[in-house]
């Protein structure tokens, strides 16, 4: 599977952005699908996943409540909607996809798009 973010940019402390996944070249209802980020000289971070049949979805606490995943089995596209956005939420975010149930190590990755949020 392909898979190629956008939807990156610069917002001010408490605005939203929507990052978007665009995914090709497989049958998505196998897949777990995610978002992950990497501030400058922090390890990635999970921060959403979806299991693209069924829905279900999983955010540790640090997002919990202000960002949402969802996809859009039409136009086969990964949502992130992020709102109240601070300024430790700035880094580089990736999507990701695997075909294990929420793995701990994914196989496919986009290309990273940068989220700066300013205070």
């Amino acid at each position: 599977v392909q898979l190629q973010a956008s939807g990156g940019g610069t917002v001010q402390a408490g605005g939203s952005l929507r990052l978007s996944c665009a995914a090709s070249g497989d049958i998505l209802n196998k897949y777990t699908m995610a978002w992950f980020r990497q501030a400058p000289g922090k390890e990635r971070e999970f921060i959403a996943g979806i299991r693209w049949s069924g829905g279900n979805t999983v955010y540790p606490d640090s997002v919990k409540g202000r960002f949402t995943i969802d996809r859009d089995n039409a136009k086969t596209t990964m949502w992130l909607q992020m709102d109240s956005l601070k300024p430790e939420d700035t880094a580089v975010y990736y999507c990701a996809a695997d075909l294990a149930y929420f793995p701990t190590e994914y196989d496919y990755w986009g290309q990273g798009t940068q989220v700066t949020v300013s205070s």
